[in-house]
């Protein structure tokens, strides 16, 4: 599969203080690419490097095997950006000010403004008022706006941030259909974990600036141990059992329900130990979610608030 972006050594300085270092990301053809880490992990700074908005420190990127410094030019046309939303002139058509915005860039083909226009939903809307188009529309609006000149490459910066779960949803939506019907490559940078797990196909997860993970997120979340919830009706004793266990980590109680990190190959085992001590098991349930995993390598220094649990401790 062709590589569309890699970044070798990426780093940006500014006085003192590295907000990135030493980054090296990969992002082939056709993927959506999730782009994952907590606030000021250095996502925004990255993103303005690869669309050479401002230039590194060290390392280098490089776009569809050519090096974006000497190609800036020739690279760009084929790369569309949406970084902290779009502005609009809010007393003109969604149309006029996607005219506008072509007409600064040179100019686009005939039809290509209704093309994007109907490819982010709003083909019926085109001739209102943008000051009459709800959030999410604003954002689907700036998408069409990334998408002029037909890119084969687009870069969406939190473009879902500020959105209701009927925004998140046309967005999302928006966003596959551009991977699977237009054989787009899409660089989403998102703090929605829940969003990423469900639209991208890879990620990377940066922390402090430097790269934590990399990988199909396919593979990330069947990787060798789970996270189980077991819902008993002896939780105390369920717990002291489970967390006797040489390899059960993190078990934790939260009312009747008990959580554990278990290898994969060993909870058929557990479930047996536990009915076997008859102590009653109304749900057995293995589940790695990426919002645990990006908790667990990122020590907990997330957007995304955790729900409060307390871990069980045996008493003495």
């Amino acid at each position: 599969m062709d590589t569309v972006l890699q970044t070798r050594n990426l780093g940006k300085r500014f006085g003192r203080r590295w907000a990135v270092s030493g980054l090296d990301l990969l992002v082939r053809r056709g993927d959506v690419f999730g782009f994952l880490g907590p606030n000021g992990a250095g996502k925004s700074t990255t993103i303005r490097m690869l669309l050479s908005l401002i230039r590194p420190t060290t390392g280098a990127v490089e776009l569809f095997g050519k090096p974006l410094p000497g190609n800036r030019s020739e690279i760009l046309r084929r790369v569309g950006g949406l970084v902290e939303g779009a502005d609009f002139y809010l007393y003109l058509s969604a149309r006029r000010n996607l005219e506008i915005v072509a007409g600064l860039s040179g100019g686009v083909p005939r039809g290509e403004i209704d093309r994007v226009l109907d490819l982010a939903g709003l083909a019926g809307r085109s001739e209102d008022r943008v000051k009459t188009y709800s959030h999410g529309m604003k954002q689907r609006l700036g998408i069409a706006q990334a998408l002029l000149g037909a890119p084969e490459f687009i870069v969406l910066d939190e473009p879902t941030t500020g959105l209701d779960p009927q925004g998140i949803k046309e967005v999302r939506d928006l966003i596959g259909r551009l991977s699977r019907e237009e054989g787009m490559t899409v660089f989403l940078s998102s703090h929605l974990l829940h969003e990423i797990e469900q639209t991208a196909s890879s990620m990377a997860i940066i922390n402090r600036g430097t790269l934590v993970m990399q990988g199909r997120v396919s593979d990330i979340l069947n990787q060798a141990e789970v996270g189980v919830r077991i819902e008993a009706e002896q939780p105390e004793r369920a717990a002291e059992v489970v967390a006797a266990l040489p390899y059960a980590r993190a078990v934790m109680r939260e009312n009747s329900v008990v959580s554990a990190t278990l290898p994969r190959e060993r909870l058929a085992e557990v479930n047996r130990l536990l009915v076997g001590l008859e102590i009653g098991v109304r749900a057995f349930v293995p589940k790695r979610s990426l919002e645990d995993y990006f908790l667990e390598i990122t020590e907990g220094a997330s957007d995304v608030a955790p729900r409060s649990r307390q871990r069980w401790r045996k008493e003495s």
